[in-house]
């Protein structure tokens, strides 16, 4: 039986009689996330036809997900709330913080002992305010949470960026910070823009060497990392409901690359057959007696035009498998015109590393179908010619197939199979390389391939393809290699060509697993303590932010004017930096050390304007914090895309930064700074972004009369005695900018707990 079954009977309740009232009040046919979002307005909504892209609508999540990296801020702030119990179903899950080294158990070995107080306070808080946890080694959050929590027109929100991972399964799930995760624990409605919504048809089926993997990989060359932004993306059509359930999984995780709010399938008889294999039959019982509900109205497939702001129409009978990058997950190539590519752009042919698995692809499915190009490679004498990397995503997936006997061709064509965490896919492994700022190439069937994302390294050239391709690139060692035309040499000197992949959508002979890693929460929490120690390296309690002055902000330095692309890697690293993810003074010593200087093409290298000298972006700005100067970081476009980490929106008002001004944000990142306290500011003309200059004084004026709608304005103070005054944009409403004014959002919660209402 499925976890907190009587909370998904309520939903499938009240699901219909809300849908049938929202499409009278709109007046129209609705598509499948109209219904569910309609189906989960907050009680104090009113329904009406929102627009798409404009209205700021309150809704009410059925449950919550964190994973180890983002929950320690999250519940960190939950603390603060003063609530003594999670108003929603939520769960921790303890993925990021194991390293991929030697193997699986040597590997989590290590992470349970190096990361002791960690675990030990998420598991702990857990048990105090009622939350599910998942122990390390249980697997990858979005893994778990599809075998175990998502149901089909259900709502969630995440505190990693591809939460939308559920949408395999027919639910809305939408990657936060730990900001917006507080408040849904915390009882409070959860604020979001009234999406925009794509729609894309897949028509015909796959076969042979493509995979599911290859509809996103084509889908981000055509909307490229920004066109998902405010959207969701809706799936539809025949070749979408041929699609395994865990392949539509995939595609909706990796769904984050285009900045989609989420993205998301129709209800179908292999979601029906997925929840029926992992011990949930009472859910699909129920998902089936309102399944017309569960996707969009008749009129919507006739006439996809009139309901979506875009259609994208894609035949599964002619797509290609894709290979994707380098440095960013929209630069597609179909697989016949790959090799050419890495020739003309002088891309390392070599392949140095394989890496299968992550969230993204660590199914059963996946496995099996790598696993077939695994044997052959066994039967066939070839030996994988890189290093080889398998990252199983749950204990259930790895047992299974272990038992299976999947994993025992990976042995001998060389493959290692890691723990069941993320690890390589955000740079927790051991990347074994001569010579760290030569140029080099790695693939993975992973999701994000962004510089120095998977190792730190600004000169690999990180390509992400479906987990059969990457395991036939893992023994071609050759990226100008194409699996669907060209030979392998083995062991004997002969010639062999592969076999097309051969996989089960679901494992024959059912899931299986000893220890699922799960810990329930203590019946009574009011009994549990949660020690942080004052001298750990590790947490740090926090303190409130301070409240806005009341007054025009002046006297601002710029601290740095970031050039081009600048994720929330770029502002937050991971890997060795996630052992510091609870404790925010010690993590803000990463803040923007990844970001391009504009003024001399250099990483973590700014200029103090009090003593002229050039120096690390985070002392620079801990220098303006002691002498009780504010700053401006300045950006490019699409500003924080990447990772839901809100640590990445932490730092700067940790230290002291003001306001981010920036050409465009991505979604998760702005939310992130508003819920924070800090000001996130657009160029009304983008071209103003080249007056900034880098010695300037900034004021920021129009704050007595902040209001929705209305622009603010920057003033430029250059060096040279002259200035600029230039418009900036914002998207704050009412509430967001009450935010600003206490300081943060959990300020205001903190106030209404202790004064509550009469």
């Amino acid at each position: 039986m499925a976890f907190d079954i009587d909370m998904i009977k309520k939903v499938y309740e009240d699901m219909p009689g809300k849908v049938d009232k929202a499409r009278q009040a709109v007046g129209r046919p609705l598509t499948l996330a109209e219904k569910i979002l309609f189906a989960h307005l907050h009680p104090g909504m009113d329904l009406k036809n929102f627009e798409r892209g404009k209205n700021y609508v309150d809704f009410a999540p059925d449950r919550v997900a964190m994973q180890d990296a983002t929950a320690q801020m999250a519940l960190l702030q939950f603390m603060q709330a003063g609530r003594p119990q999670v108003a929603v179903p939520s769960t921790v899950h303890c993925d990021h913080l194991i390293q991929a080294k030697v193997g699986a158990k040597e590997d989590l070995d290590t992470a349970l002992n190096t990361n002791k107080e960690v675990f030990e306070f998420l598991s702990s808080v857990s048990n105090k305010y009622g939350l599910g946890f998942w122990k390390p080694g249980a697997g990858i959050i979005h893994q778990v949470v599809l075998e175990n929590y998502a149901f089909p027109g259900g709502m969630m929100i995440g505190t990693d960026s591809h939460t939308p991972n559920a949408g395999g399964l027919g639910m809305i799930a939408i990657g936060v910070g730990g900001a917006d995760a507080c408040d849904v624990m915390a009882g409070l409605a959860w604020e979001l823009k009234w999406p925009k919504l794509i729609g894309i048809k897949l028509t015909g089926r796959m076969s042979g060497w493509t995979a599911p993997k290859d509809i996103i990989l084509k889908v981000a060359g055509i909307l490229t990392v920004k066109g998902g932004t405010g959207a969701i993306v809706e799936y539809f059509g025949d070749g979408a409901d041929s699609l395994s359930c865990t392949g539509k999984s995939t595609i909706c995780n990796m769904g984050a690359e285009i900045g989609a709010t989420c993205s998301l399938f129709a209800y179908d008889e292999k979601m029906a057959g997925y929840l029926r294999s992992t011990d949930r039959s009472d859910v699909a019982d129920m998902a089936s007696g309102i399944s017309e509900y569960l996707r969009p109205d008749a009129d919507v497939y006739a006439n996809p035009e009139k309901y979506y702001d875009q259609v994208i129409e894609i035949n599964l009978d002619e797509l290609e498998p894709h290979v994707n990058g380098p440095f960013t997950p929209d630069l597609a190539w179909p697989i016949s015109k790959f090799a050419e590519a890495v020739r003309a752009n002088q891309w390392p042919e070599k392949l140095e590393v394989a890496l299968i698995g992550s969230c993204t692809n660590s199914s059963y499915e996946d496995i099996s179908r790598s696993a077939s190009i695994a044997r052959q490679a066994a039967d066939k004498n070839l030996k994988a010619k890189s290093e080889f990397t398998i990252s199983p995503g749950s204990e259930m997936v790895r047992y299974t197939v272990e038992k299976d006997g999947l994993l025992q061709a990976y042995d001998t064509m060389g493959g290692i199979v890691m723990a069941n965490a993320c690890g390589p896919c955000i740079g927790q492994w051991a990347r074994h390389i001569d010579d760290p700022n030569r140029k080099n190439s790695i693939i993975t069937s992973f999701n994000r391939n962004f510089a120095k994302r998977n190792d730190s390294y600004a000169g690999t050239h990180a390509f992400v393809a479906s987990p059969e391709i990457v395991t036939a690139f893992a023994l071609a060692g050759d990226l100008t290699f194409n699996p669907l035309t060209d030979t392998l040499i083995n062991e004997n000197g002969e010639a062999i060509k592969l076999e097309e992949p051969q996989g089960y959508e679901l494992p024959p002979k059912g899931f299986s697993v000893e220890d699922p890693g799960y810990q329930a929460p203590a019946a009574d929490g009011d009994q549990v303590e949660v020690l942080v120690s004052p001298d750990s390296q590790r947490l740090q309690l926090l303190d409130p932010f301070p409240e806005w002055e009341g007054t025009d902000i002046k006297g601002l330095r710029l601290l740095i004017k970031a050039k081009g692309k600048c994720t929330t890697d770029h502002i937050s690293m991971a890997g060795p930096w996630l052992k510091f993810r609870g404790h925010l003074d010690n993590i803000s010593n990463n803040m923007l050390i990844g970001a391009l200087n504009y003024f001399n093409d250099n990483v973590d290298k700014v200029k103090n304007q009090l003593t002229g000298e050039y120096g690390p972006v985070p002392a620079t700005q801990r220098a303006y914090k002691a002498a009780g100067i504010g700053s401006v970081v300045v950006g490019d476009e699409n500003y924080g895309e990447g990772s839901s980490r809100e640590h990445a929106a932490m730092e700067p008002r940790h230290l002291g930064v003001r306001a981010i001004l920036v050409k465009s944000f991505a979604r998760i990142h702005e939310t992130n700074l508003k819920k924070q306290g800090m000001l996130a500011l657009t160029f009304a003309n983008k071209e103003d972004y080249e007056k900034v200059q880098e010695d300037d004084v900034i004021d920021i004026v129009g704050l007595t009369d902040f209001t929705p709608g209305k622009p603010l304005h920057v003033v430029l103070h250059h060096a040279d005695g002259t200035e600029d005054t230039i418009e900036v944009n914002h998207t704050y409403n009412e509430q967001q900018i009450e935010w600003f004014k206490a300081g943060a959002a959990l300020n205001i919660i903190r106030r209404q707990v202790a004064q509550p209402t009469a």
